[in-house]
């Protein structure tokens, strides 16, 4: 499932979209929250930049609020519908699940964005 060539493996792991040999980030820990967005140039085994043009990501914002509405909808219905919350118990677990994942969704909705342009090239860096 995340074998090396899957979009899967790059949007899970991070790694570069093109070769999949080195992490996009400077910074592996998204929880390390004053490096999140820390990104590298450029990919050092296959050259990839990976802002492909001045302000790339910020394409990635509609990715973000995507998935921050799904991880939303989810909190509710864990909390109301699986164990019986109140509607204002049902908000603070939203509050606190978009909270909590924040730098996940953050660095995910990045990877989604960079590898809807950019596909794995097995013979990538090769010389």
């Amino acid at each position: 499932m995340l074998k090396k060539g899957s979009k899967l493996n790059s949007i899970l792991t991070g790694s570069c979209p093109k070769c999949q040999k080195e992490s996009m980030y400077s910074d592996k820990n998204p929880l390390h929250l004053t490096k999140v967005l820390k990104m590298n140039e450029n990919c050092s085994h296959c050259g990839l930049k990976y802002q492909i043009e001045p302000s790339f990501f910020y394409g990635a914002m509609y990715v973000s609020y995507g998935l921050n509405v799904a991880v939303g909808i989810t909190a509710f219905i864990v909390s109301f519908v699986f164990f019986g919350a109140s509607i204002e118990e049902s908000f603070v677990s939203i509050v606190i699940t978009l909270i909590v994942l924040f730098p996940f969704v953050l660095r995910l909705s990045r990877n989604l964005y960079i590898n809807m342009f950019i596909s794995y090239d097995p013979k990538a860096g090769q010389k």
